[in-house]
């Protein structure tokens, strides 16, 4: 059987449509996040904060503890950074030590561990080495072990998990060339063959790809007759014949992770490893993701919780005009900037983790946004350590200890996080996947009303219908606990933090008033302003921030020492929070969108080449997108094998 010979051509409007039919349609289970963005402020459904059962904190803690005597014992964090490999025999010690199976059932041979003591080891971990995070993350969040878990047969669990617990490392791959938010367009195809596929295509950035025995493959079937066809999900042996690993990639940070391109030509693979029906690739992606994600925020906290170390033992010996760095206001407000965040980093993590465990909430969009919000602020948390640091924070740990100074890698960790503003869904592709679920139920009731193609009589209904909605929902944006003084009092202590649980529900009903405003305004042309959405998206972010460290402060305070302590933080947090919430929404309708609209029409038409005179352009030659024409491989294979 021959591939098709050319990618799939997709208008705007049908690549939406793929993407509309990924998405999980219904809300089967209450989502606090959800609430939010609609103005209903649900401190019910995350207080009192969930926790892990005894057995399962037990069996968690003896993990950690094992996990945290290896990493100090057998990982050289600085050799793999120099070496930009991680040895065979760490990534061995980790089979042994179980760290493959963390999340897989027991009864196939892994730890079982809850996603709270899952994100836990990931951040023990990528603390010792970030790619070593990565490799157990990329294995277990998004490789075979999870996809299988919510979507295999009990015959590819019996098959597969045992493997993927003890022995052979997963990746997984949808990225291609020339695809990567957009997979309407993806060319990877799988052609029925009888009782087989046959793969042909090309996968780019499979992370763990060029080590993997194992790979979860996103290809086009064909539709036919016998065939419903779409993208499909695959469980391949790497050592399959007609796969190639064709290059490892080499990047600015991470520069331990097996990250490469790999080549299917006439791979064949039984229809048994089929993952779900044909078409509902995409699908099982996103669903799969909806947890996985929650692993870069723990690498963000692991990152967020050295930072301060960093910042707290290097402002107190280094010395200016005669006092602590630490105590000059300048360098203190930074300090306390990565002190309220890192708790809140945690807050939410932590959160968004233990939901995930009870299974009592959806959290497609509190996991997506613990991603979002984790990722720019740990990258801006290591920025400003950085900065303390000066000239130290620039020269790499190798030139420090060169010249006597204690060998701190502060460039590294700016480097190895600016990754995860990226992976899993960038910021801006997270700022409109989190605003097409924040607006699910206006779209909804208006869908048929602000689609230019439906008939009148078709918008008539859909206008009646969000009548009646928008009857029932405006006037309770009116008015709320937030507007009571004596409200979420179980919050007033010491320190007062019931006065920003009811900021928290007064801004939750500002936010969805400013929503149905903007619906009411743009309608159908609500999905095109981005700058918009984005804004509404990262208030939705903070709120949920602001109640997370509300919540895990009170848990604190009634379960550990340092009660008073975790109330300070969440304090200062919370009141930073405030101030860059009121930004966002002054520069909601006050900004300079369509100004910047015009300019990048100027950009791209040509009219400001002159602006770029007088450079030298130090890009090398070739293609900005490299050939993935199906075809057998020209190149040599560097898949390795861990031995």
């Amino acid at each position: 059987m021959s591939a098709p010979s050319s990618k799939p051509t997709v208008s705007e409007r049908e690549a939406r449509e793929v993407a509309e039919a990924a998405r999980e349609q219904e809300w089967r289970k209450p989502s606090f996040a959800k609430e939010l963005f609609l103005g209903r402020f649900r401190l019910d459904l995350v207080h009192p904060h969930p926790m892990p059962s005894t057995e399962a904190a037990q069996r968690g803690e003896e993990f950690l503890a094992k996990l945290r005597d290896f990493c100090e014992t057998k990982v050289d964090g600085a050799l793999i950074e120099r070496e930009a490999r991680i040895p065979d025999e760490v990534i061995n010690g980790l089979k042994e030590l179980g760290a493959l199976g963390m999340k897989i059932d027991t009864k196939y041979g892994g730890l079982g561990l809850t996603q709270v003591y899952y994100n836990k080891a990931l951040a023990l971990a990528g603390s010792a080495s970030p790619a070593i995070g990565v490799l157990l993350s990329a294995h277990q969040s998004i490789g075979v072990p999870q996809p299988l878990k919510l979507f295999g047969t009990a015959e590819q669990k019996e098959t597969f998990l045992p493997r993927c617990a003890r022995t052979d490392i997963s990746a997984f791959l949808l990225t291609e060339p020339d695809v990567g938010s957009d997979p309407a367009r993806l060319a990877t195809s799988a052609v029925p063959d009888g009782d087989d596929y046959v793969l042909d295509g090309v996968k780019l950035w499979t992370t763990n790809g060029v080590v993997a025995d194992l790979l979860v493959v996103m290809a086009r079937v064909p539709k036919s007759e016998d065939h419903r066809g779409g993208i499909t999900a695959f469980v391949v042996e790497t050592n399959s014949p007609g796969i190639t690993v064709e290059n490892r990639n080499a990047f600015m940070g991470l520069r331990g992770i097996e990250n490469g391109v790999t080549r299917f030509h006439q791979v064949r693979v039984p229809a048994a490893n089929r993952i779900g029906p044909e078409g509902a690739g995409l699908k099982i992606a996103l669903t799969t993701l909806n947890t996985g994600r929650l692993s870069l925020p723990a690498s963000c906290v692991a990152a967020g919780k050295w930072c301060l170390k960093i910042a707290r033992e290097w402002s107190a010996a280094r010395e200016q005009w005669g006092k602590p760095l630490a105590h000059h206001e300048a360098v203190g407000s930074k300090i306390s900037f990565i002190a309220a965040t890192t708790f809140a980093l945690e807050a939410v993590t932590d959160l968004a983790s233990q939901m995930a465990d009870e299974d009592r909430n959806d959290i497609r969009i509190e996991g997506a946004l613990a991603k979002l919000f984790a990722s720019e602020q740990a990258w801006l948390m290591a920025d400003e350590l950085v900065q303390i640091r000066g000239g130290r924070g620039f020269e790499t740990a190798a030139s420090l200890a060169a010249r006597g100074e204690r060998a701190v890698p502060a460039e590294q960790v700016l480097r190895d996080l600016r990754i995860n503003r990226i992976f899993e869904g960038s910021t801006e592709i997270m700022h409109l996947l989190i605003a097409r679920e924040a607006v699910d139920a206006h779209l909804s009731v208006a869908g048929d009303l602000i689609d230019p193609e439906k008939s009148l009589t078709d918008k008539a209904k859909a206008g009646a219908g969000a009548g009646v909605f928008y009857a029932k929902w405006l006037p309770k944006l009116v008015a709320g606990q937030g507007q009571l003084p004596y409200s979420y009092r179980e919050f007033k202590h010491e320190i007062d933090l019931s006065a920003h649980l009811r900021y928290v529900e007064r801004t939750a009903r500002k936010l969805a008033r400013s929503t149905f405003y903007a619906m009411s305004r743009w309608q159908g042309r609500m999905e095109t302003k981005q700058g918009f959405l984005g804004r509404i998206v990262d208030i939705g972010a903070e709120l949920f921030a602001m109640s997370a460290v509300c919540v895990r402060a009170e848990l604190l305070r009634t379960t550990e020492d340092h009660g008073r302590e975790a109330y300070q933080l969440a304090d200062a947090f919370c009141h930073q929070s405030r101030i860059r919430i009121e930004e966002l929404f002054g520069r909601l309708w006050t900004n300079t969108d369509d100004l910047d609209r015009k300019v990048v029409k100027g950009v791209m038409s040509g009219t400001y080449v002159w602006l770029e005179d007088g450079i030298v352009d130090a890009s090398g030659e070739g293609p900005w997108i490299a050939d993935a024409t199906p075809g057998p491989s020209e190149k040599e294979n560097v898949h390795r094998p861990i031995s």
